[in-house]
């Protein structure tokens, strides 16, 4: 299978083949996207634009979502903004992840080309197929996978993360089938024309609930995560859902590529809404990590000697005692986390809490805390929550405005610079869940911040140079999701 990370293209696809990831490198060095390792990603060039999945759906816009093109040279006239917006034909989408048709898992294959961005639409079960090579600053639309057909050849729908196969096939996790029942998820194979070929799963070997997958060809595994049901969480967010069964803390783990189900992990309490995953990019690696949000827990999982796989808890973000909310404890609702390319820093986002945070885990069994920056919460001065502290004290964290404007959310979609050095930050999660938790999303718009990266010493700094406002689109507000590069990043490839 083929994630995408090879290298971060910029805005230019014909340079893949020096290191780029995103064009067809099979005319200057004989290679398919990507790079050959993630230590060689590290050096390819800096990125000048990002893709980001821009909602309407859901806020009351009456506006179709779309494919926003973000100017990230610092060296351009139109750096920090929006230069570019695909609307795709539909209303009511709810854009949410990414993939790419090619990328570094298909570095070998010389007739291999990384042009096409995959964008799942949660809600109506779409799947857009986005040219971005005939013009990387102004993609456009090539084809349209439609639910219907999706629905009649294999019951799924709810379509989520996308990964490609080294075969040159796509994999789409779906997470119900058209009714919103968690036990009609599963896996979505699609061949490289974006045809439906069927499930990637053997009958009888769906998982209890789906979200997110990764695998690790060398060990010969993919595990999946649990969101929930989606009848439960397109509703907004009911503690009780977690309680009547509605939601998972469940890992997968299948037998790659054969879709076998070889072991289902219970994470427990300590493991509720397991979404995130991550393998060590090194692909000898046989370990890597999931973000429990609910319970706000890295949990890390690894496989044992006999060959079987186990987990354990590698870091935990306390629930705070708060005042002025719904409810007593606030958990830091883990939503995004990745790794860097050398597998020496792990970045994750507290959505509720404010903070993001960076740990070294060069010894992934004891992470230690290298860095954190609050950039938005629930718990911000001058917000009506407040943290109690010590002898009946109460306290609030600083939150810097940028460009004189406040920051709104909290951190939730991350992306990092190949080369390690920038972190980019969205903060919408869900359309209901963002009206639920945050609703001056939905009336101001989400944003982009960029934050500076020690890669020394480890740290987080806010670069208050780059803002981008996603509350002062032509149509509105909208909500900034998922981000991407043209070439591939760390998030979208796999080495195999």
């Amino acid at each position: 299978m083929a994630t995408d990370m090879s290298v971060v293209q910029h805005g230019t696809v014909a340079e893949e083949g020096k290191g780029q990831g995103n064009g067809d490198a099979s005319t200057c060095c004989k290679t398919g996207p990507g790079y050959a390792t993630p230590l060689e990603a590290m050096s390819g060039p800096r990125e000048q634009i990002l893709y980001v999945t821009s909602v309407y759906s859901g806020t009351g816009i009456q506006k179709p979502d779309y494919l926003a093109t973000v100017d990230v040279d610092p060296n351009s006239p139109t750096y920090s903004t929006v230069i570019h917006r695909l609307p795709v034909p539909h209303l009511g989408d709810e854009l949410h992840h990414s993939g790419w048709n090619s990328c570094s898992s298909c570095h070998g294959d010389p007739s291999a080309s990384r042009r096409f961005l995959i964008l799942p639409a949660l809600i109506s079960g779409r799947i857009y197929v986005i040219d971005t090579k005939t013009d990387p600053k102004a993609p456009s639309l090539h084809k349209v996978v439609d639910p219907e057909d999706i629905i009649q050849k294999t019951g799924l729908a709810y379509p989520h993360t996308s990964h490609c196969l080294a075969t040159g096939d796509l994999l789409v996790s779906c997470l119900g089938d058209k009714d919103g029942n968690a036990a009609g998820n599963g896996f979505l194979l699609l061949d490289s024309e974006f045809n439906v070929k069927g499930r990637w799963e053997k009958p009888g070997h769906s998982p209890l609930f789906g979200y997110d997958f990764w695998y690790q060809p060398r060990h010969k595994t993919m595990i999946s995560t649990s969101w929930g049901a989606p009848a439960a969480f397109t509703k907004g967010f009911n503690l009780q859902h977690v309680s009547d069964g509605l939601y998972g803390r469940h890992l997968h783990v299948y037998s790659w590529p054969e879709g076998e189900l070889k072991q289902t992990l219970d994470l427990g309490n300590t493991g509720l809404l397991p979404l995130e995953i991550r393998f060590l990019h090194d692909p000898s690696k046989d370990t890597g990590f999931v973000g429990c949000a609910l319970t706000s827990n890295m949990v890390r999982f690894f496989k044992t000697e006999d060959g079987s796989w186990s987990h354990e808890v590698a870091i935990s973000v306390e629930p705070l005692n708060v005042q002025n909310w719904i409810l007593p404890e606030m958990p830091g609702l883990i939503t995004d986390f990745l790794i860097s390319l050398d597998d020496r820093f792990l970045y994750f986002v507290n959505w509720l809490h404010g903070d993001v945070r960076q740990y070294n885990i060069e010894d992934p069994k004891n992470p230690k805390l290298t860095g954190q920056v609050w950039v938005g919460g629930l718990i911000q001065k001058g917000s009506p929550v407040v943290v109690e502290a010590e002898h009946g004290t109460t306290k609030q964290f600083d939150v810097p405005e940028i460009q004189g404007k406040k920051l709104r959310g909290g951190p939730q979609m991350i992306q990092l610079s190949l080369d390690g050095k920038r972190l980019y930050v969205t903060n919408s999660l869900f359309s209901t869940w963002d009206r639920q938790f945050y609703p001056d999303l939905l009336e101001k718009g989400s944003h982009m911040l960029q934050l500076d990266v020690d890669t020394e010493k480890g740290g987080l700094a806010v670069n208050t140079k780059f803002f981008v406002d996603f509350g002062a689109e032509p149509d509105g507000p909208s909500l900034a999701h998922e981000m991407r590069y043209p070439g591939g990043d760390c998030t979208s490839d796999i080495w195999i």
